[in-house]
């Protein structure tokens, strides 16, 4: 049997998959949990095979979950709705085995628990063809010192006004530079602007 705790904050989505995997005669759902935090508590009681982890979710998400059970000899198998780098990446880098969208068919889910099980790694396509696009994707512009200046104080959650008023320059100019970042980035916000950014390891800290 392999044991199976569900993680997702919506009860509805935790029962549909509970009768689901259920019906298979070689799978057992030992628990549940609607955060984060709850996960780990549960997958430390139930020592489950394979945890199917949501990724967003209120409070702790599924992110800090996985990579607080890098530890743990479970198999961490994403199913959430969100194929954006800024989702996929961090989990594939945090120590998940597999990342599936939620409209992956049942039979197909059914495979890739058990191919997660056996330590196989498992994408869904606009996955695997997300991260293919990322490994062929050129090098980028580095980013300038000034620009690494204007990124820096944005994260540390400065408006542009005062970033202008830091660095002694106009708020136009401000802006210019953060269009500048962003397309050397491949992101269209600020938020995105430093989450690649800490991703990359172009600003000191963790970006948490």
């Amino acid at each position: 049997m392999i044991r199976l705790v569900i993680v997702d904050d919506h009860p509805v989505v935790r029962d549909g998959l509970r009768g689901m995997l259920s019906a298979a005669p070689d799978f057992e759902v030992v628990g549940e949990a609607a955060s984060g935090d709850e996960a780990v508590a549960v997958v430390t009681a139930m020592s489950p095979d394979v945890v199917l982890m949501d990724l967003r979710m209120p409070g702790s998400d599924g992110l800090s979950a996985i990579e607080r059970l890098r530890t743990h000899p479970c198999r961490v198998l994403v199913l959430t709705t969100y194929d954006t780098d800024r989702d996929v990446l961090p989990a594939i880098k945090a120590g998940a085995t597999g990342y599936l969208l939620k409209d992956t068919p049942r039979d197909e889910l059914q495979r890739a628990i058990r191919a997660a099980h056996a330590g196989e790694a498992v994408l869904s396509p606009a996955v695997a063809t997300r991260l293919l696009g990322q490994v062929r994707e050129p090098a980028l512009e580095p980013l300038s010192t000034r620009e690494l200046d204007v990124l820096a104080l944005v994260a540390k959650g400065s408006t542009n006004r005062a970033v202008a008023a830091a660095l002694f320059i106009s708020e136009a100019t401000v802006k210019t530079h953060l269009l500048h970042v962003y397309a050397k980035l491949g992101v269209s916000d600020r938020a995105a602007a430093v989450a690649v950014a800490y991703e990359r390891g172009l600003l000191k800290g963790s970006g948490r």
